[in-house]
């Protein structure tokens, strides 16, 4: 099908859509919901729980801005799609189809709600009637598709076995929240972490629990699902010698003080909190010992905290980077709840950026932690000196190659998915840029727009890879692999859809686009994580061991595989 031909099909069924809404306004939608005070703030609660990290009623986000929608559509057809939109797109439901093709994503589904709360639920967004409208005319030149070709397959396949199965840590999906693979540096002990609390040492493809960070925090929080719980954790290069390993975990708001605060005018849903724990003895397989706290950082909104805190693991000890702990804070959500100054903050705050600290040492504000003196603003007025770089929107993970060069992954809002070589002091673009693109923080931010002329002028450094949302919708990091037929590429993939990618990135001022899907062979069968979990959404990540063996993983069934070396 053309361009055209696909353009004018979706034009098309809008209408429908349309036409279908008008000639049902006779029953005018809404005027049978609940307008109890009750009901709206039992909804509110349940909105907030488990819509708010995709929805609002400000603008689009992962989700459509949902004002109005009570008023645009039957209450019938919305408590269905929330049931289970899969099923509807399925039976080829106008509406959900067009829904699909603009989000590019399933939404989850909440088959368990009772009937209550979906009345509920619907009576708090009935209490938005009036659809907000975002200034579409704040830029001029907006494009349709940034990035036109599509990406194709490469040749070479990645043969994977299967390693381990995490267990069940809920009764929905995603069953396993597992997040993050790692391994100790000298001994090299394998670890996985589930979102919900628990840290999994893998050993003889069996998952055993070596803690839980419950047992130990009275504030721990991992609902909402989306972006809460037990982050990320990273072993001390000295772990064997010194005990000490790091988390990330995310608390209720009320109980301490931060160390970030956010400014009193706006609202705290959460904290995330970076820990310090020293194992008395480092072969014990389960932990038992101290625990300090490093730093407290609040946030607007559940999305985009601290999901990632790592060591070089290419750094030795002569080096000023061993032992320097690096943490991707998000920008909180902070930009598409209204509040963009958040991120766009130049340096003068923590969110959007990746700190650089030393753990062991206390020259902070709170004497919990060091500031390196090599770090790039440690002596700049009006910045932070534990920023390492910045303008970023959620660094969902970091990597090195062979030669100590530091990437990221940055999930993208609506224009691109990006990874960006990573270096002191640069700023990165976000809220003002998305990959190579224009975009407008104080706007429409899900339209994108060309570089200006004098682009210069803004010193944004620009991805080394990037992709839009044509083959992918939210980026899961990756890793570079040090074994054939993959040796020096970096793998990675995309969370929700559940595709793998290979990359070039020894080139780091090549093509953008240098970037191809990866076949994937199961007991000698050609297959993809859709077949493997039976499931619409993957939940994809990947990690790697310390022989450079690289993992991928998914919340959907909470199954390990590795990529079979050469």
């Amino acid at each position: 099908m053309t361009l055209f031909k696909t353009k004018f099909f979706y034009i098309l069924v809008l209408a429908v859509v349309l036409c279908n809404c008008k000639s049902e306004q006779k029953h005018e939608f809404g005027s049978t919901i609940s307008i109890n005070t009750e009901d709206i703030q039992n909804g509110k609660l349940i909105f907030e729980q488990k819509c708010s990290p995709c929805h609002n009623f400000k603008q689009d986000a992962i989700g459509p801005n949902l004002s109005g929608i009570t008023k645009e559509v039957n209450a019938k057809w919305i408590k269905e799609f929330i049931k289970n939109p899969f099923k509807m797109v399925s039976k080829n439901d106008a509406r959900a189809k067009v829904l699909k093709q603009k989000y590019k994503i399933y939404m989850p589904g909440f088959p368990d709600f009772s009937e209550k709360e979906y009345e509920e639920l619907l009576s708090y967004m009935n209490s938005y009637t009036e659809k907000a409208v975002s200034n579409l005319n704040n830029l001029k030149n907006s494009m349709d598709n940034p990035i036109i070709d599509t990406l194709i397959y490469s040749d070479t396949k990645a043969n994977i076995e299967f390693v381990a199965q995490v267990p069940a840590s809920g009764k929905n999906p995603s069953l396993a929240r597992i997040n993050k693979l790692e391994c100790t540096r000298n001994s090299g002990r394998l670890f996985i972490n589930d979102l919900r609390g628990m840290l999994y040492e893998i050993k003889d493809s069996q998952p055993k629990l070596y803690m839980r960070i419950s047992e130990y925090h009275d504030n721990f929080i991992h609902e909402p699902g989306l972006g809460t719980g037990f982050g990320s954790f990273a072993f001390h290069p000295d772990f064997e010698k010194n005990g000490l390993f790091y988390t990330s975990h995310s608390e209720k708001p009320e109980i301490n003080k931060a160390d970030f605060p956010l400014p009193d005018s706006i609202p705290t849903k959460l904290q995330w909190v970076v820990k310090e724990w020293r194992s008395e003895d480092t072969k014990s397989p389960n932990f038992k010992g101290s625990i300090r706290e490093i730093l407290r950082i609040d946030f607007v909104t559940i999305m985009h905290g601290i999901q990632e805190i790592a060591f070089n693991p290419y750094s030795s000890k002569n080096d000023p980077d061993y032992g320097m702990l690096y943490i991707g804070v998000g920008d909180g959500g902070a930009v598409v709840q209204g509040f963009p100054k958040i991120a766009l903050h130049g340096g003068a705050q923590v969110w959007g950026t990746i700190l650089r600290i030393n753990p062991k040492a206390n020259t902070s504000e709170n004497g919990n932690y060091g500031i390196p003196t090599d770090n790039p603003f440690i002596n700049t007025k009006n910045k932070k000196g534990e920023i390492w770089a910045s303008g970023l929107r959620n660094p969902n993970r970091i990597s090195w190659n062979a030669k100590g060069q530091m990437f990221a992954s940055d999930i993208g809002h609506k224009v691109t998915e990006e990874v960006n070589l990573i270096e002191p002091g640069k700023f990165y673009g976000w809220p003002i840029r998305e990959g190579k693109f224009v975009v407008d923080p104080f706007g429409n931010q899900s339209l994108a727009y060309p570089l200006p002329k004098n682009d210069v002028d803004y010193a944004v450094t620009y991805p080394v890879i990037q992709y839009d949302h044509d083959d992918g919708t939210a980026i899961s990091g990756g890793f570079f692999s040090n074994r054939a037929p993959f040796k020096g590429k970096y793998i990675f993939g995309d969370i929700p859809e559940g595709i793998v990618y290979i990359a070039d990135l020894s080139k780091t001022n090549s093509d953008q686009r240098n970037i191809k899907k990866l076949h994937l062979v199961y007991k000698g069968k050609q297959t993809d994580f859709g077949q493997l979990t039976k499931k619409t959404r993957i939940d994809l990540r990947l990690g790697q061991d310390c022989d450079g063996n690289i993992y991928m993983f998914t919340k959907a069934d909470g199954k390990i595989y590795k990529i079979k070396s050469e």
